[in-house]
């Protein structure tokens, strides 16, 4: 397959390239009925749509075909069929003549080079290449995302960095973190700083690909990832978190505990606090790059009861017999 023929699944059915197996049977389903030739007699255009979503489904539905799809991007399916070498050399693989390589791992070394080894003995004079592959082992707690290394492309006379993700809980994220994992035959120690945010990248000095021109070794870098937590979340500087609380603690007011990376603080509702309002916890959020920490965001949540006693069903009954406050009144005057 030529590289102008590559299809990008992922956008053929309109999903991310993290979408769960349901959400892509989904995906297909809708396209499948809109596209169908029995819904479009005599429309060439949306039978050809037809079978490009069928195709995507396939591949993307498979856990196997999508690993190799994933990691070897337009060339999985000669991946596949265990690589185009030893006599091969009519594969369309984008004009590039694979013949010459007795494996897939003899192609890599030569173009991209191993993270601590020497590049292959071979030299083809076509350099320019961007390519997917996993070559990291994780050994010191990195996410299954780790092992994806996304190698950019190598010239001459560059030095190739390389990009890697890696997942860290919320509690190694806060407070900091050593990692270690293997490139190759080589086993490095990482230290991640405290306060690493989505997106955060780590440089590692020297650690990346090798330059099969010039020898020169690039760098490695690591990009942060958080796995979700069950409470916290992130925004910017801040922690962000929600709060239950009763309908009598909202109306008269309260002092509630509230878990915070610290532990738990005693935190005073005013009277007539509003579902939805934010209160501020200062000092008690992220830590910050340049010291002191932000602050932690505690949205409370009204959450009536499900289950009542025959005494506070009475109780809430005759509050609403003699209610006056109608939080809904202003709506009357509303028109179109």
């Amino acid at each position: 397959m030529a590289a102008t023929d590559f299809k990008d699944y992922y956008s053929l059915l309109g999903v991310s390239k993290t979408a769960t197996p349901e959400e892509i049977k989904q995906a297909f389903r809708k396209l499948a009925r809109k596209f169908h030739p029995d819904v479009n007699p005599g429309n060439k255009q949306a039978e050809a749509r037809f079978k490009e979503v069928n195709e995507a489904y396939e591949v993307l539905s498979d856990p196997d075909k999508r690993k190799k799809y994933d990691q070897f991007g337009q060339y999985w399916k000669q991946v596949g069929d265990g690589f185009p070498g030893g006599g091969a050399a009519g594969a369309d693989m984008g004009n590039f003549d694979f013949s010459q390589y007795g494996s897939f791992d003899e192609f890599i070394n030569e173009l991209l080079g191993r993270f601590g080894g020497a590049p292959g003995p071979r030299s083809t004079g076509r350099q320019n290449y961007s390519y997917r592959t996993a070559t990291g082992t994780p050994s010191g707690g990195f996410g299954s995302g780790f092992n994806d290394f996304g190698f950019q492309d190598v010239g001459a006379g560059a030095t190739p960095d390389t990009e890697a993700t890696i997942s860290l809980s919320f509690s190694e994220a806060f407070a900091g973190v050593q990692k270690r994992f293997s490139l190759g035959n080589e086993t490095i120690d990482v230290r991640i700083p405290a306060g690493a945010k989505p997106g955060t990248r780590l440089r590692v000095r020297g650690k990346g690909q090798i330059n099969p021109m010039t020898q020169q070794r690039g760098d490695l870098y690591l990009k942060v990832e958080l796995q979700p937590h069950s409470f916290f979340q992130i925004e910017g500087d801040n922690l962000v978190c929600e709060v239950p609380i009763t309908p009598d603690e909202a109306t008269l007011g309260a002092s509630i505990d509230v878990p915070t990376p610290d532990g738990n603080v005693n935190v005073k509702l005013p009277a007539g606090v509003r579902s939805g309002q934010s209160l501020r916890l200062r000092g008690k959020g992220w830590p910050l790059a340049k010291g002191g920490r932000g602050d932690q965001m505690v949205k409370v949540a009204i959450a009536p009861p499900k289950d009542l006693s025959p005494q506070e069903r009475e109780y809430y009954e005759n509050i609403r017999a003699i209610r006056t406050y109608n939080p809904r009144s202003h709506l009357q005057q509303v028109k179109l």
